[in-house]
């Protein structure tokens, strides 16, 4: 079968880390491949960001990565695409119609929705949806702060009933999306995965200092990943050092804005010789991050789903997470790590102080992490289910009524 993945913003070729680089990326790169293991040949399109960028590039068997020419070629916010989502779709429908025709195309994020859908009536290949995140839930939390173009819900809503499919990655996704007025019955349950063969307990691990105890966070620098309450959270954690993976890359980490914020903060807490930013890291790097660590904290205020839990759960590592969004499935409170609720730092030191203040916790917990990672949150998993839902819309026409 051609599977069309339809990233606009989130290329698998993009380095994580930056603003709109993050786990959006590793969710099409890995699902991409995991496709391809299963016999698909997967074509992933996302938007052009520089001149000397290739149409095509392959990315191992059966991914191939297509760059689309809609909007300037350079860099720009995701809230600034959707002005250019009609030349993405007319350059899809150009595509499909003269030189590689989908089987199915797997939306992921709205604005990828808008394009396929407009494609997919063209030429008639059915559409499946993975929001990754939600304007409601995004609105709800930043308020004023949000910056998604104005009709940003309007079209998610729109996008639930016209497309074939509602891929929702957690329970919580499904309650919003019930809120929004998106039949159940077109909604199929499939989380993220991760790669048990490379995040593993077994390997090197970066040095450290055997007699603190590490606390990691990994993400991007937004502040709704919770950072700043991490940081107010680490007074009542004494002796243990927060090792930041993230944001820029290690040799910009000194002038960048949101690093200087959260060393200020540290600074003004009295935590600031127990605070590392370290910077992003290459993606090969990461397992020997986890595995250097007593334990991760996910602190966001909210989180569609959260891959970095699961990637530390899958090294062996016990969870200290916020009871928001996918983390409340992931992490299984009082089983594989504990949760607490967002933006109180008080709870959330508690939490760890008491993790790592107890050794036979500490590995229960890590134990159970690591089976729940192996068996129940594999890629191949994922691609298996999703290949399931593929087969069943790609005998349907495409939907029909306008989105805007």
């Amino acid at each position: 079968m051609r599977i069309a993945m339809i990233s606009e913003h989130a290329s698998p070729l993009a380095a994580l880390g930056g603003v709109d680089a993050g786990g959006q990326n590793t969710h099409v790169a890995e699902l991409a491949i995991a496709l391809a293991a299963e016999g698909h040949d997967v074509r992933v399109y996302t938007r052009r960001d520089s001149a000397d960028q290739p149409v095509l590039v392959p990315m191992q068997d059966g991914v191939t990565v297509a760059h689309v020419p809609a909007g300037p070629a350079e860099p720009l916010p995701k809230d600034e695409l959707l002005p250019y989502m009609k030349d993405f779709s007319r350059w899809l429908v150009d595509q499909w119609r003269d030189d590689w025709v989908p089987s199915v195309a797997h939306a992921h994020f709205w604005m990828s929705g808008l394009a396929a859908v407009t494609a997919g009536r063209q030429t008639g290949v059915p559409v499946v949806q993975t929001y990754h995140a939600l304007g409601t839930v995004k609105k709800r939390h930043q308020g004023a702060a949000d910056t998604s173009p104005p009709r940003r819900i309007g079209y998610e809503r729109a996008l639930g009933r016209a497309v074939d499919k509602v891929v929702a990655q957690c329970q919580d996704e499904v309650r919003e999306l019930v809120r929004m007025g998106v039949p159940r019955t077109r909604m199929a349950l499939i989380p993220s995965g991760v790669d048990s063969e490379r995040f593993t307990p077994e390997g090197p691990a970066e040095p450290r200092d055997p007699d603190r105890p590490r606390i990691l966070t990994v993400g991007r620098f937004v502040e709704r990943k919770g950072y700043a309450d991490l940081i107010r959270a680490l007074k009542i954690v004494p002796g243990a050092e927060c090792v930041v993976v993230g944001g820029p890359p290690g040799a910009n980490i000194e002038t960048d804005a949101f690093a200087s914020s959260l060393r200020r903060l540290a600074e003004s807490t009295k935590v600031a010789d127990r605070v590392r930013l370290v910077g992003a890291v290459p993606a090969q790097e990461m397992p020997r991050w986890y595995r250097s660590a007593d334990i991760l904290a996910a602190a966001p205020w909210y989180e569609p789903f959260g891959l970095t839990p699961l990637e530390a759960m899958a090294c062996g590592v016990p969870v200290v997470a916020s009871s928001v969004g996918g983390l409340a499935d992931t992490v299984v409170d009082g089983l594989t790590g504990d949760l607490v609720a967002p933006r109180d730092p008080r709870l959330l030191g508690m939490a760890l102080r008491r993790v790592l203040g107890d050794p036979v916790r500490r590995f229960a917990y890590a134990t159970a992490a690591l089976d729940r990672a192996r068996q129940c949150y594999s890629w191949k998993r994922a691609a298996e289910q999703l290949s399931a839902v593929y087969a069943t819309v790609s005998g349907l026409r495409s939907p029909t009524g306008a989105v805007a």
